[in-house]
């Protein structure tokens, strides 16, 4: 059986405070505008992060981020962040985004982050079963 993407998707509007003098928007939010989508993945995904936090003692850490900028966001631009599960492994998660302008699909920029799973003590451990069948379920397998 093969298994099917699943990008989830997010849309904001850019707000003045995220811009700079010039109505461009300031590069940090894209990291911000990441974790919106991340949140939203998680959810079209069945479950939330603050569950896996209170219910499973599971925290995703961000480990290492990268952004590429391909054109500017401007203030009340409305954005989609795209994101998808790039791969998974039993103590590590890969997000991989897309930035896009609502209206003309223009690409704003692309990123990654990766996560290790640890526990409320900052101890590396596994991701709880649950998850891992979830997330199993996001990738397409090349092989088939």
């Amino acid at each position: 059986m093969d298994k099917v993407e699943i990008v989830g998707e997010a849309r904001l509007r850019v707000r003045y405070a995220e811009t700079d003098k010039m109505g461009v928007v300031y590069h940090s939010n894209y990291v911000i505008w990441f974790e919106v989508g991340r949140v939203e993945l998680l959810r079209q995904l069945g479950f939330e992060y603050s569950s896996m936090e209170k219910e499973d003692d599971c925290h995703i850490p961000v480990v290492d981020l990268r952004v590429r900028y391909k054109a500017p966001a401007l203030y009340d631009d409305e954005i989609v962040i795209r994101t998808r599960l790039a791969n998974v492994r039993s103590s590590l998660l890969h997000f991989a985004y897309e930035v896009l302008r609502a209206n003309d699909r223009t690409l704003l920029a692309t990123g990654e982050t990766m996560h290790i799973i640890v526990d409320n003590q900052f101890q590396r451990r596994s991701l709880p079963e649950k998850y891992m069948k979830a997330f199993a379920r996001t990738r397409q397998t090349q092989s088939s």
